[in-house]
């Protein structure tokens, strides 16, 4: 029998991913004008597999909550840039606008699909 949280935690696992991911293109949009400044990113389809289980940390029983990689700093990597700066920074502006809004809509995507599982739960309660 699936719990309600197992019913809502892919989608808050996603959630948890995309915020992760905005704050570190924020950063690095930040910081496109500091020198020696490396550009980071997230690989999100290989976190959101192993946060749900096809990875390498894998929940051995239903009851144990699946949780994400202990060492999160591990799983960013150093973005490659086209065209390199003269002072050593990564971080090409239009690259991370780009990745950065799409992000935002995959973000809100999730939290729509995560509203309509928690209304649909609520409606199951409610007997409508």
């Amino acid at each position: 029998m699936k719990t309600i949280s197992d019913h809502l935690n892919f989608h808050a696992s996603a959630l948890q991913l995309r915020s992760r991911r905005n704050d570190i293109l924020a950063s690095n949009i930040a910081n496109a004008a500091t020198p020696k400044f490396k550009a980071r990113d997230l690989n999100y389809d290989q976190q959101i597999r192993q946060v749900e289980g096809s990875g390498p940390l894998k929940a051995t029983d239903n009851r144990h909550f699946k949780v994400a990689v202990k060492n999160p700093h591990q799983t960013l990597f150093y973005r490659q840039p086209i065209n390199p700066s003269l002072d050593g920074n990564t971080v090409e502006l239009s690259v991370e606008q780009l990745e950065f809004s799409e992000n935002s809509v995959r973000y809100q995507t999730s939290l729509e699909f995560l509203n309509k599982r928690i209304a649909g739960l609520m409606s199951a309660i409610k007997g409508e």
